[in-house]
């Protein structure tokens, strides 16, 4: 396994320290060392099960971790003070750290009775305690930023399926995140509709100061929007670089074959 890539600060936003994740006998990340540094973009490529998307639901806090230590910002966030060291975390302990990072799925999880504005506007009052009024005009500024200002009334069901993956983008950005995650998001989607949610995602890389980490088998997207490329086999980051690195001169064999089938692939 290649070394971890040094942040481009001394402080990472996001920062696993040997992370291990189990199914019973099967280990779905073993002892994952990793540093994500402020503002930067991050893919991660792989085969199915090699443990991207286990990834991001720990820093989620969806899945417990079974060994090592996440933090956020410089903060433990599985993890809390107690007794003069670190103990597991409470869940208003999880609920603080969690609440700096949003996250879009690859199946879009709107509520169907509620319309575009209502699905984005529900968790700056749920969580963030904002008025409803306030929370509707962050969440409608948001649509139109993700090209929704037409469809505020409308609900998921009158949505395409990009239509609706931009309003969970919304919705999550709504929450004001520091750091953003993507899970497969276009694989729901037909190519067209694909290329719409990645524009987007595209236009929020460079317009906000968000960290992105986003798990995608969209191989030129990963090439042309991320800063760092991150391969994942069985568990293991195997090799990571830059994109230039890692589809131009991949060095690990794994890395090369999988990218020749996926080439092969198209």
């Amino acid at each position: 396994m290649t070394n971890p890539l040094p942040s481009s600060v001394d402080s990472p936003i996001v920062r696993f320290q040997g992370v291990t994740k189990r199914y019973g006998p099967l280990t779905v990340l073993d002892a994952l060392d990793l540093d994500i540094a402020r503002n930067e973009k991050v893919a991660l490529i792989g085969p199915s099960g090699s443990g991207k998307s286990t990834l991001l639901r720990m820093l989620m806090l969806l899945e417990d971790i079974d060994d090592g230590l996440i933090e956020v910002d410089g903060r433990p966030l599985t993890h809390m003070p107690g007794n003069g060291s670190l103990v597991r975390a409470s869940e208003r302990w999880k609920r603080e750290g969690r609440s700096r990072i949003g996250m879009v799925f690859q199946n879009f999880n709107l509520f169907p009775h509620m319309t575009a504005l209502e699905n984005a506007a529900e968790g700056p009052v749920a969580a963030l305690g904002l008025s409803k009024k306030e929370a509707q005009a962050r969440a409608a500024e948001l649509l139109e930023r993700v090209g929704l200002a037409d469809k505020l009334d409308h609900y998921p069901a009158q949505l395409s399926g990009g239509q609706q993956q931009r309003v969970a983008i919304a919705r999550a950005l709504a929450m004001r995140p520091q750091i953003m995650l993507f899970d497969e998001v276009t694989s729901a989607l037909d190519p067209e509709l694909c290329g719409e949610v990645l524009n987007v995602i595209r236009h929020l890389g460079d317009e906000h100061d968000l960290t992105m980490l986003m798990v995608t088998h969209q191989m030129g997207f990963a090439k042309e929007f991320a800063d760092r490329i991150c391969f994942f086999s069985e568990g293991k980051i195997v090799e990571q670089g830059t994109p230039e690195q890692v589809f131009g001169n991949p060095q690990h064999e794994r890395t090369q074959s999988f990218l020749r089938a996926v080439m092969e692939s198209l």
